[in-house]
């Protein structure tokens, strides 16, 4: 999952054009980006959106656990067409595990599958990320987490600068939790510069880096260099083809390490590359589905 685009839940233009375009998921916004007087009308516009045609998966970003807002937007949206719930500024297990428990009740009262709907929590506060380990033990739905860096840098009186190198330990330390507790990796935050794509381009290879699976995005202009970031590229899926199928004949032969141009191959480096494969393998079977 590469490119996650949100859309203001009452904007109905933009929400149909987000629909069509090439972004892995469209997140419609219940949150920020509505304002409190619109929340409950927005949620009806919201569930008209479920039924139309989309090419990627479709979440709901709904109000934060402890707001007067999150019991009537779940109960409204978790409906029939709706992929996953983006729940913001979770700090505690305690309201990540109501809202489990919420979800698990509204998916038998609407005859959805059990544990169907997606939930990805986004930490974004100093608390959230403290108790990061409790949190991503608490749902068993949970396959991914994100990192919402504008909130968290609020939080903790950080500056968010452009080259983000403040970002370095919370990023880590996400990453590091996603993969200790089993789950997929992260997806990263967004870049809020629309004009600097050099920048997205920049803040998204540093998250590749550091072992994120994607990126949310607030334009449809950033979906093409999200994707293109994290898509391996065709140099990178050659050497992985090389390297498994160098290794395949190496190890048949009784041997587990060689050289390969010069580079040292051994399991380490073999896992890798069938990982890359295996990413590329995936985006492409998305990509015929869309």
């Amino acid at each position: 999952m590469r490119s996650f685009l949100f859309a203001p839940g009452n904007h109905a233009r933009r929400v149909e054009k987000a629909l069509t375009l090439n972004a892995d998921a469209v997140i419609l916004d219940l949150e920020d980006a509505v304002a409190i007087a619109e929340k409950p009308s927005t949620r009806t516009a919201i569930v008209a959106a479920l039924t139309r045609p989309r090419r990627g998966a479709l979440f709901v970003r709904v109000n934060a656990s402890d707001t007067e807002f999150c019991y009537g937007d779940l109960t409204a949206v978790v409906r029939v067409g709706l992929d996953g719930i983006i729940l913001p500024k979770v700090e505690n297990a305690c309201g990540l595990a109501a809202v489990e428990w919420l979800l698990i009740q509204l998916e038998r009262e609407h005859g959805l599958g059990a544990r169907g709907i997606d939930l990805i929590p986004i930490i974004e506060t100093a608390r959230g990320l403290a108790g990061i380990d409790a949190i991503l033990a608490a749902s068993t739905r949970i396959k991914r987490v994100a990192f919402g860096a504008g909130d968290f840098t609020r939080d903790v009186d950080m500056t968010w600068s452009r080259d983000e190198t403040e970002l370095g330990y919370a990023r880590a330390k996400i990453v590091t939790a996603s993969r200790a507790a089993g789950l997929e990796a992260p997806l990263d935050t967004v870049w809020v510069d629309l004009g600097d794509e050099a920048g997205l381009d920049k803040s998204a290879r540093i998250a590749l880096g550091l072992g994120f699976q994607g990126k949310m995005c607030i334009h449809p202009n950033q979906i093409g260099v999200v994707n293109r970031v994290f898509t391996p590229s065709d140099a990178e899926v050659s050497l992985a083809e090389r390297v498994v199928a160098a290794f395949a004949r190496a190890e048949a032969e009784g041997s587990a390490a060689f050289q390969l141009d010069g580079m040292f191959v051994d399991y380490p480096i073999v896992y890798r590359a069938q990982q890359v494969l295996q990413r590329m393998a995936t985006i492409r079977a998305r990509e015929r589905q869309s």
